[in-house]
């Protein structure tokens, strides 16, 4: 016969056990519902799950990343997730629209989603190209929908360069550092860079350039606007780590060819 002690321990045991089993299956089940997608919910439920969430001491950020896990691409959007939360903050309780008097807008999720729909299969639109998918919005209310984006211009860079021009850039610039390495900066003094750029023949002063310090009460000097000379000459500049070494410039009407460059090089040579 087991002791009743002993029994109470017996028992007790395995009702721990079928707790922690039970634990692990509702943790299971709430990973599973949690994931689980909710189509086509309704606004006032997002609305009152952002009004729970925010109440929780929630950030807007962390409220529309659990929104987006819950509703997917039926989910509110960050802008709105964050007027919501500055209204519940402000003291609003109700979770439904305000009754409009007059016209009710047209401004809505599912025009914004249509429009960005329209955004991403052409970048370049314009409102006019825009409001021909959509004859029965004014333009107005298309600026107002297409709010949150920007148009902006594609950055300009010096160069495009080719596979093979960034794998000799590569080689040369690790050429560079090994001389470097074993050389020190006796290695930098030998290095001579040259570019070229076309110059006017006359620049005149800008008026940034003609700004002087005056009292208050100084009358103001007056400059007659002046262009830049049309006429051009090609500079060639050659230069070291500690200066300019030379200065060519292109003969009128010449141009660039291996004499000329030879020329140049040799006059760079009696100059360094």
């Amino acid at each position: 016969m087991v002791p009743m002690r002993a029994e109470f321990l017996i028992l007790w045991q395995g009702t721990d056990a079928i707790c922690r089993h039970s634990d692990s299956v509702y943790a299971s089940c709430c990973v599973f519902i949690m994931f689980k997608k909710i189509e086509n919910p309704v606004a006032c439920e997002m609305r009152s799950v952002i009004r729970f969430l925010n109440a929780k001491d929630m950030k807007p950020a962390e409220i529309n990343l659990q929104l987006c896990d819950v509703y997917g691409e039926h989910a509110m959007r960050s802008s709105m997730v964050r007027r919501w939360v500055r209204l519940f903050n402000e003291g609003r309780e109700n979770v439904h629209d305000d009754p409009r008097s007059g016209r009710p807008s047209v401004v809505n999720e599912d025009l914004v989603r249509a429009v960005e729909e329209k955004i991403r299969e052409n970048r370049r639109f314009t409102i006019t190209s825009l409001s021909l998918h959509f004859p029965k919005i004014s333009r107005s209310l298309l600026h107002e929908s297409v709010s949150e984006f920007r148009k902006l211009c594609a950055r300009w860079v010096p160069k495009m360069l080719t596979e093979e021009h960034r794998l000799k850039l590569q080689v040369s610039a690790l050429d560079f550092l090994t001389r470097y390495s074993e050389e020190g900066d006796n290695f930098l003094s030998r290095v001579v860079t040259g570019d070229e750029t076309w110059v006017s023949y006359a620049t005149p002063e800008s008026k940034q350039q003609s700004m002087e310090w005056r009292h208050t009460s100084s009358p103001t000097k007056t400059k007659f606007k002046q262009t830049t000379s049309t006429r051009k000459n090609m500079c060639t500049v050659f230069w070291d780590r500690k200066g300019v070494l030379f200065v060519d410039f292109l003969p009128q009407g010449s141009t660039i060819n291996a004499g000329v460059y030879c020329d140049t090089l040799k006059k760079l040579r009696c100059a360094i």
